[in-house]
């Protein structure tokens, strides 16, 4: 998913959570419940976290602002995913995969479903072990 930088995987979304004062699975939970999403501009983590303190200094809801983090990433991925995917199925895995969050957003962003297997967090390890075990 990254191309340049960290921005839009598992550690952005943890430092976004922490700068918001949640806890990751209240974090997921509160991008889910919110009513309407407040803007992110910068992907950049350092950038969008200083965004995000501003946010909560002007008074934002801190659900809309998790909201706007997590369809940020997810306008991001699905722009990424056009460029190399015109059909079939999709597989989502890594720990990312986990917030129901991010599937929801991602999901309406493609337009189709996305196929999350078991414990989606230890796919990238498996295929290394196969890889591996083939040597």
């Amino acid at each position: 998913m990254n191309d340049k930088c960290a921005a839009g995987t598992g550690k952005f979304l943890e430092i976004m959570a922490t700068a918001l004062g949640f806890g990751m699975k209240e974090f997921m939970a509160a991008g889910m419940a919110a009513q309407r999403a407040v803007k992110i501009n910068s992907m950049c983590t350092v950038f969008a976290e200083s965004e995000v303190i501003s946010m909560l200094a002007r008074g934002h809801d801190r659900s809309e602002i998790a909201r706007g983090i997590h369809e940020t990433i997810c306008r991001r991925s699905a722009a990424m995913l056009r460029r190399v995917h015109d059909e079939g199925n999709i597989a989502f895995f890594g720990g990312v995969a986990i917030n129901p969050c991010v599937n929801e957003i991602l999901t309406q962003e493609i337009g189709q479903n996305l196929i999350v297997p078991e414990d989606p967090q230890i796919v990238g390890a498996l295929g290394c072990a196969c890889l591996m075990s083939k040597k």
